[in-house]
Formats: C-alpha cells, structure tokens, sequence
C-alpha cells in the first residue's frame, strides 16, 4: 500500500499526471488557522474518570467550534487514545471504525492458574469469536461476531497478567477476560485498560492530553501564537492513512462533493494494490480529502477500462465550494 505522499511524487499509468490547481484549495500543511481548525483532528490521550462524552464537550468549549466529535467510545475507567475531530473533519470519524483497536490490559485470576493454562485459554480467544455486550454497554446487546487479531502475554506476576490485544473495532476486551475466567473455571477481572491504537495511528505517533489543547488555546487567546494550537492539532488526513488512495482531477472534486460517484476520466492517480469493494480514500492532487468511499472495481480493471463508474461515494469531507463543479452529472 502507498501513502498519499508516495502517490503524489509519481505517475501512475494510465492515468493522467494532473498538476495542483492554483485557484483552488489547499495542501493540509499550508492552510490557515480557520482551515486547520475546519479540518482538525485530535489523538486525545483521554484520562480515567471522565466520559468520553465530557472529554469531547470540554475541547469543543475550549477551542470554541461549532462541532466535535470522537470516534470509539472508551469508558470512564478507560484511559488511551481518544480520536477527536472539528467540524467538517468530524464526517471523516466513521473511517477509523474501518481499522484495527490495540489494548494494553491488566487482567486479575481470581485464584491461582498454572501459567500454561493461561496462554492455552488465551490463544482460544484468537480469531473470529461470538460476544454479547456487557450489562452497562451503550449499545443493543445482541450477539455479535468480533475478530481478535493477537493476544499476548507481557508480563505476569503470580494472579496478575499484562495483555496486549489486537482486535476488530466494536470487541469488548472486559468481555474477553471475563470469558477468560469462566473457561479457566476460577472467574477474571479487568482491573485497568488503556487504547494505543486506532487502525494505523498508535501511541508512537503521539498522543496529546487535555493539558495541551487548554496551554495552546491559552497561548493563543494571549499572543495569537499558533504554535502549539497547530502541534496539538492535526490535519484529518493524517487518521486515515489506513485507507488505499486514490487522487483525482481538480475537474471531478466540485461534483464528487456534491454526491456524485467517481467516474474513470476523474482518476489522477491511484494505489495499485487497490481491489474491488473496497474502502478508499479520495484526495485531491495537493493532498486534501475530499471523500471515503467504496470501489466497485480493482486497480487492474480500471487499467483496461475507458469509462465507467469506479468508487461510490459514501462519505464527502471537503466543504462543497472549495472547488467548481464543472463534471457533468454523468462521465
């Protein structure tokens, strides 16, 4: 899979090398403060003891903006990454449910279990498993199918385990350790959790507490110093990195944010490793977002292919006047 800067430096044949448009829009890393703030995201490092709900009310007031939203609900008990974004950002959320969640858990045995045994229930966790949401859960506790990626001890001591998980968006990992202990026989609990990843962005990438986001509006509303405002947040783009690229022409952008599908003649350039049905990200030649959607043909297709509809847009990003719509209804 290419990044979208990779993609930006090379031509990508058949397709047409389009240039960046000098009338219209704006890379992610030269837009002004108004723009940063449009399209901001947050990898809130969110503390035990408050809601997500709060912790989100509380930079919205902060920043003072119309919206904000996050993605992943983490429990009050829960510590870790919190994505959130602003404003027209906020509509790129659903995308991060399209990747991996990482956990680093602590799990009690309520008595003692041979070491072995442990890893042998643990290991049973792996892969496609059934959960039913917990009791106080905010969602429909209907049974549902989760994938565990990995599961792996760190560190043990006596009754005691540091887990990490790797798991599909919507896993209960309380749920799996409790499952734990009815398997063992001798009953687990969760005694602490933090999130360090969601899809591609991970704690190595930084994360940034609620201290930050008041020391940067602070040091705006002082100075008008942008520095930290700018450190603290980031361009939305960099959240769905997890997503194939695809860059089209300065020409389709007006109309593919007006809800009209991608059409061939609209592609720039695009991830070779992309199949069909699957979710893309749609970029314009300077790097900004523009839409999520999903393919309906491969890469390999659409090199023999001279027209036709190749991405269904299911979400639009970019504000509509950024550029014209000059596409017509159909290409």
């Amino acid at each position: 899979m290419k990044s979208i800067a990779e993609l930006l430096k090379e031509k990508t044949e058949p397709f047409y090398d389009e240039a960046p448009s000098d009338k219209y829009g704006v890379a992610p890393e030269e837009r002004n403060l108004e723009l940063h703030l449009e399209y901001g995201f947050i990898p809130l490092d969110k503390p035990p003891g408050y809601s997500s709900f709060e912790v989100v009310s509380w930079v919205k007031r902060m920043l003072n903006v119309k919206r904000a939203g996050h993605s992943g609900t983490l429990d009050p008990s829960v510590s870790g990454l919190l994505p959130i974004a602003i404003n027209s950002a906020t509509k790129a959320l659903s995308a991060l449910l399209l990747g991996p969640k990482e956990y680093i858990a602590v799990m009690k045995l309520h008595e003692n279990v041979p070491n072995e045994k442990v890893v042998e229930a643990l290991n049973m966790f792996k892969g496609m498993i059934y959960q039913r949401p917990p009791v106080r859960s905010s969602v429909k506790r209907s049974i549902r199918i989760r994938k565990v990626y990995e599961i792996e001890i760190l560190e043990n001591d006596e009754r005691f385990y540091l887990l990490r998980l790797l798991v599909e968006s919507g896993t209960y990992i309380r749920k799996i350790i409790y499952d734990v202990g009815e398997l063992l026989k001798v009953g687990a609990t969760m005694v602490d959790l933090r999130r360090v990843r969601v899809s591609d962005y991970t704690e190595s990438d930084g994360f940034v507490k609620l201290q930050d986001v008041w020391e940067a509006t602070k040091a705006y509303k002082d100075s008008k110093d942008e520095t930290k405002l700018r450190i603290v947040i980031k361009p939305i783009e960099i959240a769905l990195k997890h997503l194939k690229p695809i860059i089209v022409k300065n020409s389709a952008i007006g109309s593919i944010c007006n809800g009209a599908p991608l059409a061939l003649p609209g592609i720039s350039r695009a991830d070779p490793s992309i199949e069909a049905n699957e979710w893309v990200a749609l970029y314009s030649v300077k790097g900004e977002i523009v839409a999520i959607g999903k393919t309906l043909v491969s890469f390999k297709e659409m090199e023999t292919m001279q027209k036709g509809i190749v991405v269904n847009v299911d979400r639009v990003i970019m504000k509509q006047d950024t550029y014209p719509k000059i596409w017509k209804a159909h290409q």
